[in-house]
C-alpha cells in the first residue's frame, strides 16, 4: 500500500523565530515534540544525516538535514514500512511560517494492516500535539490536544505491553 499522510499548520511567527524551536528536537529542552505524553525523540549522534534513532518503537535514520528548513528521516522499524518521513519549516510571508510533516512510504500487508488500524491514528494524535506545542509556545490562549476513543485505547494498552515488557 503506499502511504501518504501530511499534516500542516500555519504558525504566525516568522520563519526564523519557528525555527528555533526546531533547533531544539530531541534536546533536553524540546520545544516540539510532546514528550510529555508521548515516547521522546532521540537520536544517537544528534540531529545531523546520519544518526540513527527514533520514538518508542519506530526507528529511523537522519538522510537529510537543513537546519532551519528540514529534517528528512529514512524508516528502518517497524519491519515492512518502507519510506521516509520528513518536517518541513516554510515561509509564508515574513511574519507567518507554515510547519509540514510528511509521511511517504509503501507498507507490505502486514505493516499495512498495523498502519491502518494502528500506527495511523498514533502518529495523527502525536503530530497534531506536536504543532500544538510549538502554536502554543508562541500564544496566550493554549491549544489543549484531546484524543478520539480509539487513540485512547490504543495509548492504553501500548502502555501496559510497555510495562510488562519492563517488569517482566
Amino acid at each position: 500500500m503506499k502511504v501518504v499522510n501530511i499534516h500542516k499548520r500555519q504558525i504566525h511567527q516568522p520563519k526564523e523565530q519557528v525555527s528555533r524551536l526546531f533547533k531544539t528536537l530531541s534536546s533536553a529542552n524540546d520545544l516540539v515534540w510532546p514528550y510529555e505524553n508521548w515516547p521522546a525523540i532521540r537520536f544517537k549522534d544528534g540531529l545531523r544525516v546520519g544518526s540513527k534513532g527514533g520514538h518508542g518503537r519506530i526507528r529511523y535514520t537522519i538522510i537529510e538535514f537543513i537546519e532551519g528548513e528540514r529534517i528528512k528521516f529514512q524508516f528502518t522499524k517497524p519491519d515492512g514500512f518502507n519510506g521516509t518521513h520528513e518536517l518541513i519549516i516554510n515561509a509564508i510571508n515574513d511574519l507567518n511560517t507554515e510547519i509540514i510533516h510528511e509521511i511517504r512510504a509503501e507498507t507490505t500487508f502486514k505493516a499495512t494492516f498495523f498502519w491502518v488500524f494502528v500506527i495511523r491514528w498514533l502518529h495523527n494524535a502525536l503530530i497534531e500535539e506536536a504543532f500544538d506545542k510549538v502554536e502554543n509556545y508562541f500564544t496566550e490562549t493554549k491549544k489543549e490536544r484531546r484524543y478520539n476513543l480509539w487513540v485512547k485505547l490504543l495509548r492504553d494498552v501500548y502502555k501496559r505491553r510497555t510495562f510488562q515488557t519492563k517488569h517482566a
